[in-house]
């Protein structure tokens, strides 16, 4: 049985909100959510929130791809948020996590860095909220998790 290619342009936060609103569901995929590609370090991101775009309240999911040997700074988040290893490893705070590991992390508790393994890693993050854009903690700049770029295409605030 041949499989349809389903792959589309990218869905525009308003016709996500105009279909849930009118039908109560949405069917999407990552690669028909608009992506980022953070160039100070590689990592490629996607993101949606359960629920209406515009809901700040609502929890929100990131998809990240980190290049072998990334590295991310040591940060911290202002809500509640949980790590899925989707494909490959990753150290955090020292320790190595592989496909199918789980990491739940408090809001205002800080971690990292964050080195992906030499395949590079694919991770699944849930956030409680919109609280989500990391917080630089320790001696790094910020420049690793340059959070305005993000806040630029995911903040609801931004694309409602």
């Amino acid at each position: 049985m041949e499989m349809e290619n389903t792959t589309k342009d990218s869905r525009s936060t308003k016709e996500i909100t105009d279909t849930l609103k009118r039908r109560g569901h949405v069917v999407t995929s990552w690669d028909e959510l608009p992506q980022v590609t953070m160039d100070e370090t590689g990592i490629e991101t996607s993101s949606y929130r359960v629920g209406l775009p515009d809901n700040d309240d609502a929890p929100t999911v990131f998809k990240l791809y980190f290049p072998p040997n990334c590295r991310v700074e040591a940060h911290t988040h202002s809500c509640d948020y949980s790590e899925i290893i989707i494909e490959g490893s990753q150290k955090v705070s020292g320790k190595w996590l592989y496909k199918g590991d789980i990491r739940v992390g408090l809001a205002n508790k800080g971690y990292g860095p964050l080195i992906a393994g030499p395949e590079g890693a694919s991770i699944l993050v849930i956030f409680a909220d919109g609280n989500w854009p990391a917080i630089g903690i320790g001696a790094g700049d910020g420049s690793t998790i340059n959070a305005s770029k993000l806040l630029a295409q995911f903040s609801a605030a931004e694309n409602s």
